[in-house]
């Protein structure tokens, strides 16, 4: 069985942000042959900088990791109700580059945030902002992981629960992908 590629973006840029803990414990669970945690450390989109400096290298190499990859897994904490502003501004950059990298691809979306609803609003405007790119976007399972600070010990994934619905869902993106 062939184990892939598989690339992360968190949306989140702290270090021990519990979106990047999960994103990890994800890649785990898919066990990749490669695994890429995307930089998402972008300039803000300026229409004004593109016109006069072009796309820049960052944005290029992040569409072409994206492209490479055989799925894709996102975790996007829940700022004021919605995705974070990091995740949204490397989505604009990359429609702005000549390719699509997300059409058809495998992509699996979780969140993880401090109220008990775990993000749940951040997916919701994550799946609004990816549907123009026609990605296969998973349906689910759905992981919202409440009071996510709270479900590490370290960088393992403590809640039982949690972590069967991560297997199941990284199982459903190995199938996706043809894995």
């Amino acid at each position: 069985m062939s184990r892939g590629r598989l690339i992360g973006l968190c949306g989140a840029l702290r270090k021990g942000s519990s979106n990047r803990k999960l994103m990890n414990a994800a890649a785990q669970s898919f066990d990749p042959a490669e695994f890429i945690e995307a930089n998402l450390q972008l300039p803000l989109y300026d229409g004004d900088v593109e016109d006069s400096q072009g796309i820049p290298d960052a944005v290029i190499r992040l569409r072409d990791q994206i492209a490479a990859a055989d799925a894709v897994i996102i975790s996007t904490p829940e700022y004021n109700k919605a995705l974070s502003g990091v995740l949204k501004n490397a989505l604009d950059w990359i429609s702005r580059t000549d390719s699509n990298p997300w059409r058809d691809k495998p992509v699996a979306i979780m969140s993880s945030a401090a109220g008990r609803a775990g993000g749940e609003r951040a997916q919701y405007s994550l799946r609004l902002c990816l549907t123009p790119f026609r990605p296969h976007l998973l349906t689910g399972p759905e992981l919202c992981l409440a009071q996510g600070p709270d479900q590490f010990d370290g960088e393992v994934l403590i809640n039982a629960r949690a972590q069967k619905t991560l297997d199941e869902l990284m199982g459903e993106l190995r199938r996706a992908a043809g894995l």
